[in-house]
């Protein structure tokens, strides 16, 4: 909750500082390009990495983010743990909000999808050196909004889409979207948060499998992993 708060409470002193300086970004653009509204639900990451035994000095979430990919030389991530020269974790924490959510879904689906698909990749080719596989996590805030809840028109020009995609609002096209990137083994957890701007704000989560309860624990887990491999 503390992070819940944080996020909106930093996107409307974002918003306000851009339009005090006569700079304002097109829309609410200014809260992104502000700064760091997911910080508190990265330093929750880093609170439970350090629990486990993770050293300080081995938990990136504000510089050195950067992770060689296959198609890419590098993709920068939001959280790395890189403990004794292994990759041990990597998390994206992204978030969106209104009033535009068609095309910003495309975008972040295809940047999940790539980020992933592009490390595992690179993984298999060696980049990381013999390591165990690393815990790849992806957190996502979606505002709770008429226009991310309600149903979305299809374009099916020349074949029909899947069945469950007909009538899916945003928000659960972004719940499949993470549900399958689980499936598939592209992240090994997800979650997903739908949040009203309200004061205080309301979040609900409507999948059981992206919870943020089980989200950090599965990263617990992981680090527990690691930690123990160390000690045997």
């Amino acid at each position: 909750q503390n992070a819940i708060n944080h996020f909106w409470s930093t996107r409307m002193s974002q918003i306000q500082k851009q339009q005090a300086s006569g700079r304002s970004d097109a829309g609410t653009r200014g809260a992104v390009t502000g700064g760091k509204q997911m910080l508190v639900f990265e330093q929750l990451a880093v609170s439970i990495a350090l629990e486990r035994g993770i050293p300080e000095s081995s938990i990136f979430y504000s510089s050195a983010l950067e992770l060689p990919g296959y198609f890419r030389p590098e993709k920068k991530w939001d959280l790395v743990i890189v403990d004794e020269g292994i990759l041990v974790a990597a998390i994206e924490f992204k978030s969106q909000v209104g009033p535009s959510f068609g095309n910003n879904f495309n975008n972040r689906a295809e940047e999940a999808i790539g980020t992933a698909n592009d490390l595992w990749i690179a993984y298999r080719e060696g980049a990381f050196g013999l390591t165990l596989r690393p815990w790849l996590g992806y957190l996502f805030i979606l505002e709770d909004h008429p226009k991310s809840t309600c149903s979305v028109r299809l374009q099916e020009p020349h074949f029909q889409v899947f069945p469950e995609f007909k009538g899916a609002s945003y928000a659960k096209r972004y719940e499949l979207l993470l549900i399958r990137l689980i499936r598939e083994r592209y992240y090994d957890a997800g979650c997903l948060l739908l949040s009203k701007a309200t004061t205080p704000p309301i979040t609900t989560e409507p999948c059981s499998i992206l919870l943020a309860k089980l989200f950090f624990t599965q990263l617990a887990g992981h680090l527990d992993t690691h930690i123990m491999s160390k000690i045997i």
